[in-house]
């Protein structure tokens, strides 16, 4: 294993075939299913193969609100990168991706290495915008990164009053999981300030209906106006939220300022620009999957399922581009996603286009859904396959 501020050179420019770089850059959802073909098939031939992402492991965030309520284990959410990595044959670099030339094939990290690359894929997730659309505050805690949001909540006191910014999916589910908060001996107290666009923007009225009123039998308010500090209060819609203890901040995420400095195409929120093969429509060496992209053929809601289902997309096209093909496959979007909104207190509320459901028995289809996506990768890690993947390169 490459640890961080160790450099790679390999000039994929001047360098024999063999030596070219097979670069992934983040860890994201997508990327483990590449990870996972390599295992399946080994990692595409006359290529070496580098993964480079912070952390070792990827915390999948559909389970963090199950967590925070008690029903999982703070560590059954994690998907091991590490060992994903080590047994696809693939060298792993703990380190995070903070420029770009994608002309001189050249990947910067925060360590300072540079690494030159043949083809780079990228899944680093967006960055969180907590700061930039509410202002600073040392409450203030962003989704995003999931990981450190994870790690803040489980060494933070209790908090006895919360508010949750955003209206979406994800906020929702926080507002749910916090007012039902395990290690609280008192339910805390929580507001959701949804935002202009009340609760659940764009899912069927069936659904918001629902989550209104599961918001309002668990005592949880909602204030559908935009969160924003002023002279050092919480307020929104005019009216001050404190006291607050917590502020939680689900508002999406905003582009890294790295894809814009390295002139790659992006779109105008400044997000990688990529085709129906999740392909650079400028660098054709380059590809990126999961919130970091932007696909330009059709609209895709930056979502966590969006990403599952584009991983063998990505999968398949790399190996393509390695043996000189192009990529043929491209992620088609069912006509709707399922969605499954935890609501903290042992249900679950679903979402299928303009279908809804409540209950007991969704909670117990997230939770086998989302348990059998960590057991995949989990047994991957232990079995053996038929193919046996290479010897990891060592890079000098």
């Amino acid at each position: 294993m490459m640890m961080a501020g160790q450099n790679t050179n390999a000039d994929s420019a001047s360098a024999p075939p063999q030596q070219q770089l097979l670069l992934l850059v983040g860890g994201g959802h997508a990327h483990v299913a590449v990870l996972a073909d390599w295992i399946a098939q080994g990692v595409p031939r006359a290529l070496r193969a580098v993964l480079i992402t912070p952390e070792p492991t990827l915390r999948y965030s559909g389970m963090v609100p199950g967590w925070l309520a008690g029903q999982h284990g703070r560590d059954d959410g994690l998907v091991d990168l590490a060992a994903l990595a080590a047994r696809a044959g693939v060298e792993l670099i703990l380190d995070r991706c903070t420029g770009l030339d994608p002309d001189a094939r050249v990947v910067t990290t925060a360590s300072g290495a540079h690494i030159t690359f043949g083809i780079a894929s990228f899944d680093t997730g967006g960055e969180g915008r907590a700061a930039l659309l509410l202002g600073d505050d040392p409450r203030l805690t962003d989704v995003r990164p999931i990981g450190a949001f994870a790690d803040r909540l489980a060494t933070c006191p209790v908090p006895a009053r919360v508010v949750v910014a955003g209206g979406g999916a994800g906020g929702v589910e926080l507002a749910f999981a916090m007012r039902n908060l395990a290690r609280a001996v008192a339910a805390p107290q929580v507001t959701l300030a949804a935002g202009v666009g009340g609760i659940l923007p764009g899912f069927a009225h069936g659904v918001q209906a629902r989550a209104a009123a599961a918001l309002a039998r668990q005592g949880i308010a909602v204030v559908d106006a935009d969160a924003r500090f002023q002279n050092g209060a919480i307020m929104a819609g005019g009216q001050s939220l404190e006291p607050v203890d917590c502020i939680i901040a689900a508002t999406g995420s905003a582009a890294p300022g790295w894809v814009r400095a390295s002139g790659l195409a992006s779109d105008a929120a400044g997000f990688i620009a990529v085709d129906a093969h999740q392909r650079s429509v400028s660098h054709p060496h380059v590809f990126a999957a999961g919130d970091i992209a932007a696909r330009i053929d059709r609209p895709l809601a930056h979502s966590g399922v969006h990403a599952v289902f584009a991983g063998p997309v990505l999968a398949a096209n790399l190996r393509s581009i390695a043996a000189g093909k192009p990529p043929t496959r491209s992620y088609r979007p069912r006509w709707n996603s399922l969605y499954l909104m935890n609501t903290g207190d042992g249900r679950a509320i679903a979402s299928y286009g303009p279908l809804s459901a409540e209950g007991r028995w969704v909670l117990a289809l997230k939770h086998r859904i989302d348990k059998g996506w960590i057991a995949k990768y989990a047994r991957l890690v232990k079995e053996r396959t038929a193919a046996r993947p290479p010897e990891p390169p060592h890079l000098s």
